[in-house]
């Protein structure tokens, strides 16, 4: 539904899991006042990593960004959070889609979609190389 108020305004979506959610603050700014794509980047990393993390039970790395969208800016004082969901287990590899909503400071309540991505991390063992995703 968008808001009269906000053409951009979506619902919160139901069908992935919350797994961080994260303001922004001025330190974290570009020259133009907008939140460095880069800090939004480190912060997808981390929440991307948050499902993975329950099949792999131990060390994993980040092997590839599939796919970064920022779609619209992110402000100081913004309150965003971040959606992932499993799209794929292989043997040694997941990936997960994550997106990433945020509530303006002065709209709270009205959630736009500010970034998409889709992550692959990999097992790894204590010697940095691949290994099995346990099974169960």
């Amino acid at each position: 539904m968008s808001s009269p108020v906000n053409p951009h305004a979506v619902p919160l979506p139901t069908d992935q899991e919350l797994v961080l959610k994260v303001i922004p603050m001025p330190a974290d700014c570009n020259a133009n006042g907008d939140i460095f794509g880069g800090w939004v980047m480190a912060q997808v990393d981390l929440a991307g990593a948050v499902l993975p993390a329950r099949y792999v039970r131990g060390r994993m790395a980040t092997v590839a960004v599939n796919e970064f969208i920022f779609k619209q800016p992110v402000k100081v004082g913004d309150i965003l959070s971040f959606f992932s969901r499993v799209q794929r287990i292989g043997n040694t590899s997941i990936t997960v889609s994550v997106e990433v909503f945020a509530e303006r400071f002065h709209t709270q309540g009205e959630y736009m979609k500010v970034t998409q991505a889709m992550l692959t991390y990999v097992a790894i063992d204590e010697q940095g190389k691949p290994r099995q995703i346990p099974k169960n």
